[in-house]
């Protein structure tokens, strides 16, 4: 019998094999949509086989995602001390994803299947949208901590606001300016921080 020792450790991931195939899942999930989304077209343009795809990618919704993952600009530094600065520089980088190619139309793909395929919708939630509302939470925690904010403000509730303004304003008119980000927290700040309005 062979000890643990004798044995040869798996073959380590080609990380250019990696971005090929999630760029090329971008692509043809930008082009035709998830349910059209096929892991052996994937494979054949990729020049890869399927098992290749699976032992990285368990399903075509955990791959979708991982794509998806890929256009996450790096965050900003988030604990500066200022409350505002802070909030303004997660949403100056959610506005960048949003506005990259096709990014919001992605975020489309995946609201159109969570009835079909709700695991895509689940993995899409966990690894795209709260990690940066926990981004968002902390600092309004931090600020809490600090003694800014109002009593019992619902900081959940104000996330929900700093981040649905951009939904609302893309559905109204697509170009979101550069202001924006500032002009959301101000409008929020304004409600949840200790001696602003009433």
């Amino acid at each position: 019998m062979d000890s643990q020792k004798d044995r040869k450790p798996g073959r380590p991931r080609n990380a250019d094999l990696d971005e090929r195939v999630l760029k090329i899942t971008l692509r043809q999930l930008s082009e035709q949509g998830y349910s059209r989304l096929s892991i052996d077209s994937i494979a054949e343009t990729a020049g890869v086989s399927k098992p290749s795809i699976y032992r990285r990618w368990p399903g075509k919704a955990d791959l979708a995602t991982a794509a998806l993952s890929t256009l996450q600009v790096s965050e900003p530094v988030v604990d500066t001390g200022d409350t505002r600065q802070d909030l303004v520089g997660v949403l100056t980088n959610f506005r960048k994803n949003l506005l990259r190619p096709n990014g919001m139309t992605l975020i489309g793909t995946v609201l159109a299947e969570e009835a079909i395929t709700p695991e895509l919708m689940e993995l899409f939630r966990e690894r795209i949208v709260k990690p940066r509302r926990r981004m968002l939470r902390k600092i309004l925690e931090r600020a809490d901590e600090r003694g800014e904010l109002k009593p019992a403000v619902e900081i959940r509730a104000a996330v929900h606001m700093l981040v649905g303004a951009f939904y609302a304003h893309y559905l109204a008119k697509p170009e979101i300016g550069k202001d924006f980000p500032q002009q959301i927290v101000d409008i929020v700040w304004a409600g949840i921080a200790k001696g602003a309005g009433r």
